[in-house]
Formats: C-alpha cells, sequence, structure tokens
C-alpha cells in the first residue's frame, strides 16, 4: 500500500515519523512525506531517507502569531492545501498519517477534502491544537496517554531496546536538553560537575549547537572530563552508557529512556505549548517511575539526593511500561482499518 506520512516542525514529531516509516517498509509498504520549508523537516528527511519521495511546503505556524503575520501564515496553509491535494491526485495513497506540528495542517485537510483514510499519532499527554481539531475526523487517534487508543505503545526505534538494561546505582549521568538544547540544564551540568567529579560519576552531555562553545570552554576551564556532543545521532548507545538521565520531557525522549529501562529527573520546558512537557513527565512521576521539577524549583542538592536511590524498580518498571513493537502494531492497525 502507499502512504502519505505529514507533520513535523521540531524533532518530537519527527522521530515518530521516521519510527512509522520504518514499520512501513518492514511490513512492504511506502510511504512520501509531506512537510515544511520551516522547522527541521528538510534537516531530518531531505537527504537521504528512505521516503520514496519527500516535498517540504512553504508554511509556518500560526499559534501565537498575530494581523498581519497570521493571516499571512493561513494564506500559506490553503495554498499547501492545493499543492498538497495535486500531490495526491499524482501519488494515489491508500491513506494519510498525521503526526502533528504546523507542518501537517496542509495535507491533513487535503486528505480529508479527497477522503483519503487520515490517522493522526499524538505524542504529548496535552493534545496539539491541530491534532485536537481534526480527532473527530480520524479513522484512528493512537496515543500512548489515552486509555482508548487502539494502540497503548509509543512507536520508538528498535535501536533504544536493543541494549535495555535493568539499572542499580548511578555511575554515568546524561544531561539532553533536546534537540536544540536547554541553557538552564547545561547551567545545571557545569554547577554539579565538580562534585560529580570527586564522586567518580562520569557525564554524558548533549548541550546543542548554539551552546556547544560556552559549554566546552566552561568544562575546560573547570578541568572536567565531559563527554561532550553539540548533537549526536549515537543517542541510544549513549542512553544504554548511562544509569541516570537529567531531561526535557518532550515525548520521544521521554518514552526512548523508558524503552531503554532508564529513570530519569525531568526539566520541562517551561514555555511547551499546553505544557504539554510537564504533564508528559507527570505521567510517570504519578506511577513512581522518575521525578520532575519546575526550572524554579530545582537546586543542585536535589539532583545529588538521587545518586544514592535504588534504581531497580524503577528501571525494571519503566521497561515494563513499553512496546517494542508499537510502530508495527500501528502499521497493522491501520492495514485492517482501510
Amino acid at each position: 500500500m502507499k502512504f502519505i506520512i505529514t507533520g513535523g516542525g521540531t524533532g518530537g514529531h519527527l522521530v515518530i515519523a521516521a519510527t512509522l516509516l520504518e514499520a512501513l517498509l518492514k511490513r512492504g509498504h511506502e510511504a512520501i512525506f509531506i512537510g515544511s520549508v520551516s522547522g527541521q523537516d528538510r534537516m531530518w528527511f531531505q537527504n537521504g531517507s528512505a521516503f520514496k519521495q519527500t516535498h517540504f511546503l512553504d508554511t509556518t505556524g500560526v499559534v501565537n502569531k498575530k494581523g498581519l503575520a497570521k493571516l499571512m501564515a493561513l494564506f500559506q496553509i490553503f495554498r499547501a492545501f492545493f499543492q498538497s491535494r495535486t500531490l495526491m491526485k499524482h501519488y494515489q495513497p491508500d491513506a494519510l498519517i498525521s503526526v502533528g506540528g504546523f507542518s501537517a495542517a496542509p495535507a491533513s485537510l487535503a486528505a480529508l477534502s479527497k477522503r483519503i483514510a487520515f490517522f493522526i499519532h499524538e505524542q504529548n499527554a496535552v493534545e496539539g491544537r491541530l491534532n485536537r481539531l481534526l480527532k473527530p475526523y480520524a479513522r484512528a487517534f493512537f496515543s500512548s496517554y489515552d486509555e482508548h487508543s487502539p494502540v497503548q505503545g509509543y512507536p520508538v526505534s528498535e535501536k533504544v531496546f536493543v541494549n535495555a538494561r535493568i539499572r542499580t546505582s548511578v555511575k554515568t549521568i546524561i544531561f539532553l536538553g533536546g534537540s536544540q538544547g536547554a541553557q538552564f540544564i547545561n547551567n545545571l551540568a557545569l554547577k554539579l560537575a565538580p562534585e560529580l567529579r570527586t564522586r567518580g560519576i562520569h557525564m554524558i552531555h548533549q548541550c546543542g549547537e548554539r551552546d556547544y562553545e560556552r559549554v566546552n570552554a566552561a568544562y575546560q576551564k573547570q578541568g572536567v572530563d565531559v563527554e561532550l556532543y553539540a548533537f549526536t545521532k549515537e543517542l541510544p548507545r549513549l542512553l544504554a552508557e548511562s544509569d541516570l538521565a537529567v531531561s526535557r520531557s518532550g515525548a520521544s525522549t521521554l518514552w526512548e529512556l523508558c524503552a531503554n529501562g532508564l529513570p530519569a529527573f525531568f526539566v520541562p520546558y517551561p514555555y511547551a505549548a499546553g505544557d504539554h512537557q510537564f504533564y508528559n513527565a507527570d505521567f510517570l512521576v504519578q506511577k513512581g517511575l522518575g521525578w520532575c521539577e519546575r526550572e524554579a524549583n530545582i537546586t543542585t542538592e536535589m539532583l545529588l539526593e538521587l545518586l544514592s536511590e535504588d534504581l531497580q524498580s524503577k528501571s525494571e518498571q519503566l521497561m515494563a511500561l513499553s512496546e517494542k513493537d508499537a510502530a508495527v502494531h500501528i502499521i497493522q492497525t491501520i492495514e485492517e482499518m482501510i
């Protein structure tokens, strides 16, 4: 069968697109991608992806725009809607899967207008505005936080499961600020570094490209040996080497940590739409499977106290919460419905 995957803007949406593509290919299907020239879509899929075709339309987000800027953004979506209809006329897809984000709007609306089977995957505990708007028109709405979802598991790449293990003590900590990095987490890591070195704890730190030079210089000044990355595609291996994570709580990162059995202290991005990062993390905290605190309340002592925690029970339950073949199960469900 032929599929279209649409959506993106941020890494959280796009990693789901990549994982669903992996499952589609495994099931013998093909797919094209429709995204935007804005955001990270082209960085992920313009070169070397396994999509049969990729199309990046001239769109931007509408949320938080006012006046003329909002009208221009809506006009771009309107124009991209017709471009998407033309692409669908030539490609003749059997179904479209939206992974959300502003770049999903034109192709999602075009699929509905052409009565193409339409499906949504929602990554976060708080539904995105576009997903919430289009949910009533979807054949199925997949969400790991929704008890009515046909598949409860979160699509995570098989690479993350390969080296999953039970943690019992902290010998290595990984600091993750998301795909763009997080200055607050970077500064927290720098404050903790001297004490962690004294305790013999190894540090892995993905700090983001924009802050790499500053963070690297600060570590050199401290004389602390840290495994520092601006951005890396080796994250599955680095997670496997770590015993505790200090991380933002974007959905894909959160579920990758679960799949690997890696307990985490979550620092939600305070400006995330609908405060969804807090609610993502709270989903695990309410089960006793992690820690979460707002930036304003975090102290270094709070993190140091976790070094003496017994991690085994949390690690085991995190792995039990993950569903290894969730992406394949989503595709199988879609196959049955169309």
